[in-house]
């Protein structure tokens, strides 16, 4: 008849063989995930890339890694020396061959998690940082990647769990683990059950203790369960009145001839599969002129601003503003899109910033020298439109006025030569508009 010994398990928690087979796989846990998240960040990216080539390498590494059994891959690694002997220095240890087979397989795993969560962000994000003149780069890592990142997390916290309990697996190379410390204890006194009891009790304990992490990261990250606060003494709805202008100064603008060209398009041609959009468009617009496109839904408004600023590349015609003609890589048309600023008919205001954030977004990525001035020059924008009263709210906290209105400074917060607006006070009402 068997028998559970309830007096020996108890002392098994005061063993420091266990205490320190349980600190061993919270540390290796614990460096795959960092190491794997980082690098499936990268995988997950360059099977976005534009590059045929570097999307292929991407999917065919998690296709291959996602294959491969980690029992398999850790004997593989730990064994290869006798292929490589290079490698020996490298992976003779049980831990560092243990983390470099978690790393390989891990990495294919979680960036699939890191996929869906660059798929989640709308492309109207990473569209509003590009009309800012920020670079690629700096795109996914202001604007994109933090959303990506708080959407996969929850995945993310569950694939550390799944870590957690496959480090058991490397005792399979002779690693002190936790399962290979009570597989020890019991082969010394038979007490299988009472042993491997102590071991669960280990496990449960640690995968509790990170889940609560993950769930407190989690609610940190989550902007929508911070208060709105808005600063007391301040009318936060009305924008600063600006007079009309005085009637000789219209006057005189009426008669007055154009100012230079600021924007000159030629022979534009933009077609969607077999839907031509664009035919030919000529345009001329000048300095301190408003040129106001109108027709119906459909009719190729929005694409026409959006190829001013390359947000769709035109397929044939120039687009030149201030002299310079728009095209080509990436970093040029970031430094292009610099003059060229735009209101979005949907806001596109990055969820994750405050009001603030979003105004000094650009200029801070640009110009990191100049914090200081660039706040300053943010608030007086924010006021100029009478947001100065929610500078530290967050997008979801507005009204949907409100945050066409932060677009708005946003848009001029670049000093740009000349503003793309799409329907941009159709959020607006008629005094606001004004």
């Amino acid at each position: 008849m068997c028998s559970f010994d309830v007096n020996y398990t108890p002392g098994l928690f005061a063993d420091g063989d266990l205490g320190r087979a349980a600190l061993l796989v919270v540390e290796l846990a614990v460096c795959a995930w960092l190491i794997s998240t980082a690098l499936g960040l990268l995988v997950a990216l360059a099977q976005q890339s534009r590059l045929r080539p570097v999307r292929l390498m991407a999917s065919g590494y998690v296709w291959f890694f996602r294959s491969l059994p980690l029992l398999v891959l850790l004997i593989f690694v730990y064994n290869s020396p006798q292929l490589l002997p290079g490698l020996r220095p490298l992976v003779s240890s049980p831990f560092v061959a243990g983390l470099v087979a978690l790393v390989l397989s891990e990495t294919a795993y979680i960036a699939e998690i890191h996929r869906g969560g660059l798929l989640s962000v709308g492309k109207d994000q990473g569209e509003a940082a590009q009309a800012l003149g920020i670079p690629y780069s700096g795109v996914q890592r202001h604007v994109v990647v933090p959303q990506a990142f708080r959407v996969a997390l929850p995945a993310l916290g569950n694939e550390f769990i799944s870590i957690l309990k496959l480090t058991s697996l490397v005792s399979s190379i002779s690693l002190a683990e936790l399962l290979l410390v009570g597989q020890r204890l019991y082969t010394q006194n038979f007490k299988v059950l009472e042993t491997l009891f102590a071991v669960a009790v280990y496990y449960v304990f640690l995968v509790t203790v990170f889940d609560r992490v993950r769930a407190l990261l989690e609610r940190r990250l989550d902007v929508r369960r911070r208060r709105a606060r808005t600063k007391p003494g301040t009318v936060p709805d009305m924008p600063a009145v600006v007079p009309a202008l005085a009637p000789d100064r219209r006057e005189r603008l009426r008669t007055q001839g154009p100012g230079e060209v600021v924007v000159r398009a030629r022979g534009l041609e933009k077609s969607f599969g077999a839907v031509r959009v664009l035919h030919g468009v000529d345009l001329d617009v000048h300095r301190g002129e408003v040129v106001a496109v109108i027709g119906p839904s459909g009719s190729g408004k929005t694409t026409l601003i959006r190829t001013l600023n390359h947000l769709e590349r035109p397929d044939r015609g120039t687009v030149e503003v201030d002299g310079r003609a728009l095209g080509g890589r990436d970093r040029d048309l970031a430094r292009q899109r610099r003059h060229v600023g735009m209101v979005f008919q949907r806001f596109n205001l990055f969820p994750h910033k405050t009001v603030l954030q979003n105004v000094t977004l650009a200029p801070d990525h640009l110009h990191p020298g100049e914090r200081e001035a660039t706040r300053t020059r943010a608030r007086e924008l924010l006021r100029k439109v009478g947001m100065a009263a929610h500078a530290d709210k967050y997008p979801h906290q507005l009204s949907g006025g409100q945050q066409q209105r932060v677009a708005i400074a946003r848009a001029l917060a670049m000093e740009p030569s000349v503003l793309l607006f799409d329907e941009t006070t159709h959020a607006l009402d008629t005094q606001l508009s004004g």
